[in-house]
């Protein structure tokens, strides 16, 4: 099983790419998915703009990917982060994760999404709903808490 990676402007819909990550399989019994959305922050935000080294971004979540594949009984994996302007609702990242037991296809789902959240090469700046330019997001202390139990 080889993990799907891709960073891209454009959405992404789930249904078709759970298709197309389960097409022709019946070994599968669990599929499971997260999609992180933009928030509105209470109304402060108007969008998100993400940067990214492009072909650094792509093999280091491979790399991530990759042990997610050794240490979990996959059938498939399929990571898709967005950069460039995310308004408020609109999709940002999505991971699924196919295996033949529910218990797999979560656990893996979750450490690649912790993974993303915090040492993925992404940097996101706020666009005020002011119309003025806020900061860059600063890394979280909770996220990383949630990372360290997979080490």
């Amino acid at each position: 099983m080889t993990p799907t990676i891709r960073i891209q402007r454009e959405d992404f819909d789930l249904a078709a790419e759970i298709a197309t990550l389960s097409a022709g399989r019946r070994d599968i019994g669990a599929v499971v998915s997260f999609t992180g959305l933009c928030r509105d922050e209470g109304g402060t935000l108007a969008a998100l703009e993400l940067e990214h080294y492009p072909g650094m971004a792509e093999a280091e979540i491979a790399r991530v990917a990759e042990q997610a594949a050794a240490r979990w009984p996959l059938l498939g994996l399929l990571a898709i982060h967005r950069y460039g302007r995310v308004a408020p609702g609109e999709q940002i990242v999505l991971v699924i994760a196919t295996s033949a037991h529910r218990r797999a296809a979560f656990e893996a789902a979750d450490f690649m999404m912790d993974y993303l959240k915090t040492r993925a090469p992404f940097w996101k700046r706020e666009h005020l709903a002011d119309g003025t330019t806020g900061g860059w997001v600063e890394a979280k202390e909770e996220d990383d808490d949630a990372a360290r139990r997979w080490e």
